[in-house]
């Protein structure tokens, strides 16, 4: 990693950093003490670590939080030639924990961030002490009928079904992703998809989409081995849903259950970005929810 050695945060600070992985320079986002429980963040389309902007400094006093930009996403970049799948992904995330020197956390699944986010947990379960998920799906029955052209998209990648997709990559199709569901859109700030449809609008970013979405039903596919992975080792789980999310179903959080008896599970009156109304209430779930979590479970 380059750079000067890391001073101490000041938990109420949030620190803007690079670490070079191979050829990808990765933008991240860190709050709070490397002596506390450390908390990986992952995000999802269309967006960015700027997504949890409001839970950061919520969650900085007690744990060590850390927040990447995908590779496709954000201010992270990767060289041309770049193979930009989940598979991908999930490999620059790891080589990403390795970078910064973080061994053990707990994961903060949205989105994009859970297929990522699981396929660390199935390459290093040891390094897992809990998963958080805040609308990262792992069920089939988690689908709603949203994913209708997407699936279509899957089944047949035509030219024309895959234009048909770029629908999703304008500025009012992110707006609405963000305002569907919140019980009030005039709390949920501009700025958030402004910032995504700038940088989605990248030269050659739109292919790099695209490509993700084709790939996503690679995350359906690997469902049977995340559950698998639920099963043996028992990770703790707390869902916390924004249940008028438009994509990703209530029914899909309460499925947790099947494989994690103990799974913890809640829902909140928003919808698919949960954080832009509800941050203060998801942080008073995560601090809940670690602080009574075994000590030696969650140490550095």
């Amino acid at each position: 990693m380059k750079g000067s050695p890391m001073p101490k945060l000041n938990p109420s600070e949030i620190v803007l950093r690079r670490a070079d992985v191979g050829d990808v320079s990765i933008f991240y986002r860190e709050a709070g003490s490397r002596e506390h429980p450390t908390i990986l963040l992952l995000h999802g389309f269309p967006t960015s670590s700027h997504q949890f902007r409001h839970l950061i400094p919520h969650l900085a006093e007690r744990f060590h939080v850390v927040a990447p930009d995908l590779p496709g996403f954000g201010f992270t970049t990767a060289p041309e030639g770049f193979e930009y799948s989940f598979a991908s992904l999930a490999r620059a995330m790891e080589a990403f924990t390795d970078a910064i020197g973080i061994s053990r956390y707990a994961l903060y699944t949205f989105d994009y961030g859970a297929p990522v986010g699981l396929r660390l947990a199935l390459a290093r379960p040891g390094a897992i002490t809990a998963i958080i998920s805040q609308n990262g799906n792992a069920y089939e029955e988690g689908l709603s009928d949203g994913w209708a052209q997407t699936k279509t998209f899957w089944a047949d990648p035509s030219a024309a079904n895959r234009e048909s997709m770029r629908g999703m990559f304008t500025l009012e199709a992110m707006r609405w992703q963000y305002t569907h569901g919140a019980p009030d859109e005039t709390q949920v700030a501009p700025e958030g998809y402004w910032l995504d449809h700038a940088l989605m609008s990248r030269p050659g970013n739109a292919d790099i989409q695209l490509g993700l979405i084709a790939d996503y039903a690679n995350n359906v596919a690997l469902y049977p081995r995340i559950h698998q992975y639920f099963r043996e080792h028992q990770p703790p789980l707390l869902a916390v849903w924004g249940a008028n999310d438009p994509f990703f179903l209530p029914a899909g959080a309460e499925a947790f259950k099947r494989d994690l008896p103990d799974a913890e599970v809640h829902f909140l009156d928003t919808g698919h970005f949960a954080l832009e109304t509800h941050a203060g209430a998801i942080a008073g779930y995560i601090q809940d929810f670690m602080g009574r979590l075994r000590p030696e479970r969650v140490r550095p």
